[in-house]
């Protein structure tokens, strides 16, 4: 008998990006009793955001401040696979991921259990993927894989083509000249190979070394640029987050620094990073090109061991 019988799906979506990449991904395991659960927030996130709003939640996203989730009702109490599905907001876990994660009625499911990771991500998902690892070990689950699925573009343009995205609900090209934000749809319609390795995984009762499967697509990436940003940049959100939550009261001071933190954010984005990161590839880069390298393989391979 398959030590694979019962498999939950879980996964917060505000697009519908992430959602396609869950049913593209678990395509192949239809044969199995799957529960798929798509959970949201009691008091739900607007999708197209304002701008006002889209700022608005950085502070509680970096400090991963729980709010409440609608009812979820889960087929089984015991599973024996999930498959978490989500996105990072601020280079950490969406706030509704978040908050699963710190939900005991999940927790208890994932408990001994094997988990795989699924990410729709802009680019940005190292610093993520750690809290998702450290919550998981703590809850006792084991997480055995991880795929992110991202936005391939450059840097700058990604950022702008997912605001296009994010403030005006249309995942079209901006100006009729940059790319569509977000994950590519080849890319969201590669996520069936890579629920077919797990379909063959699950069939031969190997599960536990699914990473080194999916490693071998070639297609789990991180930029070098992408790995240089984010060593740097959550330190930084973390102390805008803290400063904003402790002087952000009453409603007015909130708004006035998050303003601040926006403008500052648009310069480091577009002025400090392009400077630094120039003289990181020509100065620093070509002295640890192999440290980098092995950092990139590590981490896209040993997700889990952080």
């Amino acid at each position: 008998m398959n030590s694979v019988e019962k498999i939950l799906v879980v996964y917060y979506t505000q697009s519908g990006q992430l959602e396609e990449i869950i049913n593209n991904f678990i395509s192949p395991l239809h044969a199995y009793d799957l529960d798929v659960v798509k959970y949201s927030p009691k008091v739900e996130y607007p999708f197209p955001w304002t701008d006002k709003e889209f700022w608005d939640v950085m502070p509680e996203s970096v400090l991963e401040t729980p709010v409440e989730l609608s009812p979820i009702n889960y087929k089984h109490d015991k599973y024996d696979l999930v498959i978490l599905g989500y996105q990072p907001w601020y280079l950490s876990p969406s706030i509704p991921t978040s908050s699963l994660l710190q939900d005991n009625d999940f927790l208890k499911r994932i408990r001994d259990t094997p988990v795989i990771s699924v990410i729709g991500s802009r680019n940005m998902w190292i610093n993520s993927q750690e809290s998702i690892v450290k919550r998981i070990h703590s809850a006792g689950g084991r997480l055995i894989g991880n795929v992110p699925f991202i936005d391939r573009s450059q840097n700058q343009i990604s950022a702008l083509t997912i605001l296009h995205w994010m403030l005006t609900g249309k995942k079209t090209r901006k100006f009729g000249i940059f790319p569509k934000p977000g994950v590519s749809d080849d890319d969201i319609a590669f996520a069936s190979e890579y629920g077919d390795i797990l379909a063959d995984a699950v069939l031969n009762n190997s599960i536990e070394d699914i990473q080194k499967s999916f490693f071998a697509k070639g297609e789990i990436w991180i930029g070098t640029d992408i790995l240089f940003i984010e060593g740097k940049a959550k330190r930084i959100f973390k102390i805008w987050s803290f400063f904003i939550k402790k002087f952000g009261k009453p409603k007015r001071k909130r708004n006035l620094l998050l303003l601040v933190f926006k403008y500052y954010l648009i310069v480091a984005l577009f002025v400090i990073a392009p400077i630094v990161l120039s003289l990181y590839f020509l100065f620093v880069v070509p002295l640890t090109f192999r440290g980098i390298a092995k950092k990139k393989e590590y981490l896209c391979e040993n997700y889990s061991k952080w």
